[in-house]
């Protein structure tokens, strides 16, 4: 069974830094992409950071220059190195990965990880 798991959440001051890290486990063939979202209480999840079709990175205007996210394909892992923290960025972070895997038969499949809070006080 695939699972995505989060790490490195927390409760940090305003300006401080935090790196968050998500490891794919389990059976897969290739994983097409990974990112990070969010999703703050009352918001619906946005994208925080993720790899474009033609191989760039897009980011959420607010966290432009503050965040960068980062992929180690031969551990199955991306990174998410947040710094400079607002209040602003307080949510639960997710993992998500495009992949396939032997038991979509190949197809393209989304996976999301359970989420790690990261709280910013002011």
């Amino acid at each position: 069974q695939v699972r995505l798991v989060e790490s490195g959440g927390g409760l940090v001051q305003a300006g401080g830094s935090l790196r968050l890290s998500c490891e794919v486990s389990g059976r897969v063939f290739s994983i097409l992409e990974m990112g990070w979202y969010r999703q703050a209480p009352g918001k619906q999840r946005e994208l925080v950071a993720a790899p474009t079709r033609d191989g760039d990175v897009k980011y959420v205007e607010s966290v432009k220059g503050r965040f960068t996210i980062a992929r180690d394909n031969a551990k199955n892992m991306v990174y998410l190195q947040m710094n400079s923290l607002k209040p602003e960025d307080t949510a639960v972070y997710y993992c998500h990965a495009l992949l396939t895997t032997p038991y979509g038969l190949g197809s393209p499949e989304d996976y999301w990880g359970q989420g790690t809070q990261v709280t910013v006080s002011a």
